[in-house]
Parts: structure tokens; C-alpha cells; sequence
């Protein structure tokens, strides 16, 4: 039994398959997206009880019992989440493929620690790789929603 998104999901599942597959080929939720599948990249992040995991180091089975949360948790309805408000209006995310994994490192720290610091941020989203930005706008993007989630 998984506790997705806080809903519920029973499956009979393959021992081997990672939760990155289960979410992406079985829950059809693709916003997880495939990256090094080494941990390296941080590109498959989802939160387990809160916390950052990498999805394709993780078994369905290690999991039973524990709150899953994906990007497509992040919004309520149609109402998106102050992290992807702020990386919406100041452009934080390029290409996007790594996008998910960041707002999911960035809404856990954010929890834990309302008012970072930058390198507080740095330091939180240090296991995340992005290719295309430079970090510059994905950095004030988690400031901004910070300032409005205070």
C-alpha cells in the first residue's frame, strides 16, 4: 500500500521496480522525471514523510506506510503552491526537467526552516542539478515564495 499525494494506491508490483518507476508507469505521475538513476542528480526527487528522497533509489516495499508527496501534490486544486507561483512570474525554471525535484527540496526546507538564509538554500538544494539556469532565479524564486508564505 502507497500513500501517495495523500491518496492511497494498493498494487501488486515487481520486488525490483523503483518507486521512480511505480510513480511514472504505473501512477502515470511523469512530473518525477528519470535522470542519472545513480542518486546523483537529484532530478527524481519526491518527499517521503517530508523529506527529500531520491525516487530511483527507493523500493515501493521500504515505503508502505510513509506519505509520499510529488510535484503534482505540490498545488491545492488549481491553486499552485507559492514555490511554483514564484518560479512561474520570475522565470526559475528553463527547460524544466529539473524543476520538480527542486520545488520538492525547496517546499521541505521551507517547512523546516521558514526565513533561509541563501545558503541555507544552496546548502538544501546542493543534491540538485540543473543544466540550464545558473541558479541565480531559482535561488530568488525560493526567496520570494518564502517572503509570501511568511
Amino acid at each position: 500500500m502507497l500513500d501517495v499525494n495523500g491518496e492511497r494506491a494498493q498494487m501488486l508490483l515487481p520486488v525490483h521496480k523503483t518507486l521512480l518507476e511505480v510513480l511514472r508507469e504505473d501512477m502515470h505521475l511523469t512530473g518525477t522525471k528519470h535522470g542519472c538513476e545513480l542518486g546523483e542528480c537529484g532530478t527524481c526527487t519526491v518527499l517521503v514523510d517530508g523529506k527529500p528522497e531520491l525516487s530511483c533509489l527507493l523500493l515501493p516495499i521500504q515505503l508502505e506506510g510513509r506519505a509520499i508527496t510529488t510535484v503534482e501534490g505540490m498545488a491545492s486544486g488549481s491553486t499552485l503552491h507559492p514555490l511554483q507561483q514564484a518560479f512561474a512570474e520570475l522565470g526559475a525554471a528553463q527547460c524544466g526537467y529539473c524543476t520538480p525535484g527542486i520545488l520538492l527540496a525547496s517546499k521541505s526546507l521551507l517547512e523546516s526552516n521558514p526565513q533561509p538564509s541563501r545558503d541555507e538554500i544552496r546548502e538544501a538544494l546542493a543534491g540538485n542539478l540543473c543544466r540550464c539556469t545558473g541558479y541565480v532565479k531559482i535561488l530568488e524564486a525560493i526567496e520570494l515564495a518564502a517572503s509570501r508564505m511568511e
